[in-house]
């Protein structure tokens, strides 16, 4: 009898083994038809896969995700509560509470999903994507000071994340700061240089690198001070974070150099190679009294860059998706000075 009861008991875990095993297949299944656009047909493979393997988390997981991307918020956040509830610390729950956080945004539920994720660094504490989604939703509520902290807490995780790099670009240019927002900006685009977001984020950066002055006749320049970043440090005797007054300050003066007659010949991308290099030489000579995230993590990258004598390819770089012929020609013919860079880029020691 202990024998037939023994042999039972091994022939279920052998059931359920291949039941895990198939529902796992068929989940793998799933993902290549989302990854070609088959939605509903990935649904169907996750279905089929719960359908061998009650609850299976792994099946839940992509289910919640090809149900975001087709929009069926209430039915993504319906499997997100079945995912936790289940498997309440599983790891792979780290994308289901993104998912469920971003169904919540897109029915208007942003206070919710700033609980939600937060809900998930309880559990996932080093969880970038938590981070930088938290940042969306803070951002969707115009808390842009909260949404700024976000993007940074995802960077110190993974300081190549293109859209967390984006979202600094883009905010703290809303807020008139022009040297973060520029930095932000340049590393976005090292990171993703060709994209329909990198044209948009370029055009967002030659605005910012020629900002503020205007000639408005043969002999005339005018250069306009922008008052928001003037330090407070000099009116309150102490050093106040992420302060890139001086900084701005000597590079706007740089920019009316564009309009002598030195540089009005210059291309574009030359014209830029002296402005960011005016910038990381600033950085470098104002570091020591300054501080704050950008200081800590963007400045020393760009003094980096000027001593390790990567400015030029640097921009060609961040330039490449501007369509210009010269550009592409640079950027075709120096193979070689774009892996050193890059060997260079992805190997820097972040201050994180």
């Amino acid at each position: 009898m202990k024998k037939i009861l023994i042999l039972l008991l091994f022939s279920g875990h052998l059931s359920f083994s291949q039941n895990k095993e198939s529902a796992e297949k068929l989940v793998e299944e799933g993902i290549e038809l989302h990854d070609k656009g088959e939605y509903n047909g990935a649904i169907e493979k996750y279905n089929k896969a719960l359908e061998l393997d009650k609850d299976n988390a792994f099946a839940l997981v992509e289910k919640s995700y090809t149900l975001l991307t087709l929009n069926k918020s209430e039915e993504t956040i319906e499997v997100c509560k079945l995912a936790i509830k289940k498997h309440p610390k599983a790891t792979i729950l780290k994308t289901v509470y993104v998912n469920y956080g971003n169904s919540l945004d897109a029915i208007n539920k942003s206070k919710e999903a700033i609980e939600i994720y937060d809900e998930g660094l309880k559990l996932f504490p080093d969880y970038y994507q938590l981070y930088f989604n938290k940042g969306v939703t803070y951002s969707i509520l115009k808390k842009f000071d909260e949404s700024i902290v976000c993007f940074q807490k995802a960077l110190t995780f993974n300081p190549n994340h293109a859209s967390s790099h984006n979202g600094i670009g883009r905010i703290e240019n809303i807020k008139e700061r022009r040297i973060p927002s520029i930095m932000a900006l340049c590393r976005f685009l090292v990171v993703e240089p060709q994209s329909k977001r990198a044209a948009e984020n370029l055009g967002l950066l030659k605005e910012l690198m020629t900002a503020n002055v205007e000639k408005t006749g043969d002999n005339n320049i005018n250069i306009n001070l922008n008052l928001n970043v003037v330090s407070d440090s000099s009116r309150k005797g102490k050093v106040v974070e992420n302060d890139f007054s001086s900084t701005d300050l000597i590079s706007t003066m740089d920019i009316a150099l564009d309009f002598d007659d030195k540089y009005k010949d210059k291309t574009e991308v030359e014209k830029f190679i002296r402005k960011i290099g005016t910038i990381c030489s600033s950085l470098n000579e104002t570091k020591k009294k300054n501080k704050g995230f950008y200081w800590e993590f963007y400045a020393p990258y760009f003094i980096e860059l000027q001593k390790n004598n990567f400015i030029e390819t640097f921009s060609y770089l961040v330039y490449a998706s501007s369509e210009e012929e010269y550009v592409i020609n640079w950027l075709d013919s120096h193979e070689k000075e774009l892996n050193s860079f890059y060997d260079w880029s992805n190997n820097y020691k972040w201050n994180n």
